[in-house]
């Protein structure tokens, strides 16, 4: 018997929000910082964030209502796939950050 659904779904489910939420205000900084140089890499990072940021909002909601819906299941692969996402986004950044692709 498993225990009943309570707020620990409810602090991951706002967790997953702010973590989406945090990705697309960096990426809107980046682009409103650099929208006088359309040459950088701004917009295009700007852009992944945009798209990462909406992935982890599907995500976490989709993991959510499985998770109320059935609280022994093991949604794995929203955890996989939005810990890439940060990963993939916090990379990016730095990279460009690197090689000056942000001017």
């Amino acid at each position: 018997m498993s225990a009943p659904p309570g707020l620990a779904t409810e602090r991951t489910a706002l967790a997953w929000e702010r973590t989406a939420l945090a990705m697309l205000t960096g990426g809107a900084l980046l682009a409103v910082r650099h929208l006088d140089d359309p040459g950088s890499g701004a917009l295009v990072l700007a852009a992944l964030g945009l798209v990462l940021a909406l992935l982890l909002a599907a995500l976490g909601r989709g993991r959510t209502r499985l998770l109320l819906a059935d609280p022994t299941a093991s949604p794995r692969r929203a955890v996989v796939v939005g810990g890439t996402a940060v990963v993939v986004f916090g990379l990016a950044v730095v990279v460009a950050v690197l090689t000056g692709a942000l001017g």
